[in-house]
């Protein structure tokens, strides 16, 4: 019975464990891009291709973490005299601010400002205009349930 129990906890411990190695995130911010370029993915779509995720954990990150983010703030329409003022970035982040990953957080600040916050736990996930769930966040209620079912306690 003890052994089952351990088995089954090394197992689930596999699943969240990725062979030592940080996460390595794309970073950049769209204040930093040069005048009409737009390197961030504030106006256009992100190219991935010309940002190479760094490793969260080397002196190249801005900010150590364990995990992604991508942060975007949005004015109200006519904020600035040619449109709407967008600023994106996505660096590596040590803390989300409701503890989980795989989520997005949006609010509107007192002046109209929209923002958004989007937590992944996976290499350059912040590079997607969609933040997913992991799989293993995904199969362990599955294999759980599975486990339980044939190795009663």
């Amino acid at each position: 019975m003890a052994t089952r129990f351990l088995l089954i906890q090394v197992f689930v411990i596999t699943l969240f464990v990725q062979s030592g190695f940080s996460i390595k995130c794309h970073q950049c911010s769209s204040s930093q891009d040069p005048k009409g370029q737009d390197n961030c993915g504030a106006y256009k779509l992100f190219d991935t291709r010309k940002s190479i995720p760094v490793d969260c954990n080397s002196d190249e990150s801005v900010t150590p973490g364990t995990f992604c983010v991508k942060i975007t703030q949005q004015g109200p329409r006519s904020f600035v005299w040619d449109g709407r003022w967008r600023q994106v970035i996505r660096r590596c982040a040590s803390v989300a601010d409701t503890g989980v990953t795989g989520v997005c957080n949006w609010g509107v600040k007192e002046n109209g400002v929209y923002w958004e916050e989007c937590y992944c736990a996976q290499d350059g996930c912040n590079g997607s205009s969609h933040i997913s769930t992991t799989i293993s966040a995904m199969i362990l209620p599955f294999c759980l349930s599975i486990f339980m079912r044939y190795f009663a306690w």
